[in-house]
């Protein structure tokens, strides 16, 4: 259990680690957070056709793949709605934070805990170097997630090292559900796929729900769009090399 244990850890690190690199940004403006954006969601639209679904399909088959994805979009959607009907005088809901940002962070730590299921159950399956192929996958596409986080927190005046440890909480989940996971394996069959699948749907109802029409929004298209681009390509060069 120990070198899984510490697989699990790593893997949920790194939301907090991708999160880093705002601690020498300033204020970020309209503009920034545009090209920030445009390339968070190239890696991550990499990180799930390249790294999540493959898994999933790989352990798994097209139906499983097709009810995972669609309960992590169906979900999410229902997040969003949840979300969207807050009422900025509600005491439960901080002022300071935007209700799109809310939504990201809840996301996020939703998407997360799947993820982590995905890697308990892989360490657990006791099938050769599975746990460690997920955990990486997984470890991958958390950065830029912890990255965005930040990000969302950062431009709605949250300060730098609070805005680390929102992102980095919103990957902890994944020790928790890693834990679960592991000790699961010898007793459910069949979760990763399904736990990946449903990452899958999550990630990329953030994608197009948010992350892309944000990159987006002051009609500035070109730029986002190599932003993107660039994204993906580093995304998929670290899959390549990496996963």
């Amino acid at each position: 259990m120990d070198n899984s244990f510490i697989g699990i850890i790593l893997s949920a690190m790194a939301t907090g680690l991708g999160a880093v690199p705002i601690l020498f940004l300033d204020k970020i403006n309209g503009k920034m957070k545009c090209i920030l954006l445009g390339f968070a969601s190239g890696v991550m639209m990499a990180a799930t056709a390249f790294s999540l679904i493959p898994e999933a399909l790989k352990a798994s088959n097209l139906l499983v793949l097709s009810i995972g994805m669609l309960a992590g979009t169906i979900i999410l959607n229902y997040v969003n709605s949840k979300v969207s009907e807050l009422d900025a005088g509600d005491i439960r809901f901080n002022p300071g934070i935007d209700r799109k940002t809310l939504f990201i962070v809840i996301a996020i730590m939703l998407h997360n805990l799947p993820e982590g299921l995905s890697v308990g159950v892989s360490y657990g399956s006791g099938e050769d170097n599975l746990g460690t192929i997920i955990a990486l996958a997984i470890g991958l596409q958390n950065a830029p997630e912890g990255f965005l986080v930040a990000i969302y927190l950062l431009s709605e005046n949250i300060s730098r090292i609070k805005s680390l440890l929102i992102a980095a909480l919103t990957g902890a989940v994944e020790i928790v559900t890693g834990t679960i996971g592991y000790f699961l394996a010898s007793k459910v069959d069949g979760l990763v796929p399904y736990g990946l699948s449903f990452a899958a749907g999550a990630m990329l109802f953030v994608i197009f729900k948010e992350l892309i029409p944000d990159s987006n929004e002051r009609k500035e298209e070109k730029i986002p769009t190599y932003a993107f681009v660039l994204g993906l390509l580093a995304m998929l060069f670290l899959v390549q090399e990496f996963g």
